[in-house]
């Protein structure tokens, strides 16, 4: 599942606590092979250096080294770092957050809400994380969704990328380009179909999930291949048009005019955010080279 790892850190946040065994210490991909996650340079169109940009991955198993030195010499030549929700610690704020959004009164059971051909295995997933029937009868359905999303987890958001350079910032200026309480009222706009279509991504995934695809997705991501996220990123629920629109693309947009404001004024930044967010057309190296700078894949 492709977006609980690259395209949103709220899942990871406020949800995801599992830890696997995918590319630990002893894995021959996380040992033998050097580490590549992607990175773009960001020039104005004189040339100068206006920052960078760092597709990220918002939980991981124990263990995994991502760090190289080309990302050290970005950061180290930084003078702010741009994420997408900043007070990643503050974990009483963000479950406060998420529970405000996501309770409301007098909903369907959620086995009613779902197509008649998805209830047994939606059945089968609350079961396996000891739900009842009525547990999510006051919750929205995009956050059923998530809630559900964590019984995959294959790793813990206290070994995310986002978190990890959030707390070796040091001085340098620390700028959200979402916060808490924006992500998650993405959600919690979506109409009540594109909500359901949510779930039933959820639902469809878990059999990808179960033959292991999130440990092909983070070691697809240490090799910043970033063709095969992006093919990655065009299936579930970002292969429906209207959750790609309000999930990924108006996302980068917004990110993108705030950027252009915060270039010129801020000094170089490091731009960290979810990988699904760099990839392809609607990627942010696409979008700013649009708006005329030149982004060079430098990792």
């Amino acid at each position: 599942m492709i977006s609980k790892y690259f395209f949103g850190p709220l899942a990871a946040l406020v949800l995801l606590s599992g830890c696997g065994n995918v590319l630990s210490d002893n894995n021959e991909a996380g040992t033998a092979d050097k580490p590549s996650p992607a990175l773009w340079l960001v020039a104005d169109d004189a040339g100068n250096t206006e920052g960078w940009l760092f597709g990220t991955i918002h939980a991981l198993p124990d263990g995994v080294r991502w760090r190289t030195e080309a990302l050290d010499r970005a950061l180290q030549q930084s003078e702010a770092l741009a994420v997408e929700i900043a007070n990643l610690d503050d974990q009483q704020t963000l479950a406060r957050t998420f529970y405000q959004l996501a309770l409301s009164p007098r909903q369907l059971a959620l086995v009613e809400r779902v197509s008649s051909d998805r209830v047994k295995k939606l059945e089968r997933m609350m079961a396996k994380g000891d739900f009842d029937q009525g547990h999510f009868q006051s919750t929205d359905t995009w956050a059923a969704a998530i809630t559900l999303a964590q019984l995959q987890s294959v790793g813990d958001s206290e070994n995310g990328v986002d978190r990890a350079l959030i707390r070796s910032s040091g001085n340098r200026l620390l700028i959200e380009l979402e916060g808490t309480a924006r992500q998650l009222g993405i959600f919690d706009q979506l109409p009540a179909k594109e909500q359901i279509d949510l779930l039933h991504a959820v639902i469809d995934e878990t059999q990808e999930t179960d033959a292991g695809k999130p440990s092909d997705l983070v070691a697809t991501w240490i090799k910043g291949d970033m063709q095969a996220l992006e093919q990655e990123s065009m299936k579930g629920m970002l292969a429906d048009p209207e959750l790609r629109s309000a999930l990924l693309v108006q996302r980068n947009q917004d990110w993108v005019r705030q950027l252009q404001v915060l270039f010129p004024d801020t000094g170089p930044i490091m731009v960290a955010v979810g990988a699904a967010h760099m990839a392809g057309s609607d990627g942010l190296p696409d979008m700013l080279r649009q708006q005329g700078y030149t982004v060079t894949r430098i990792q």
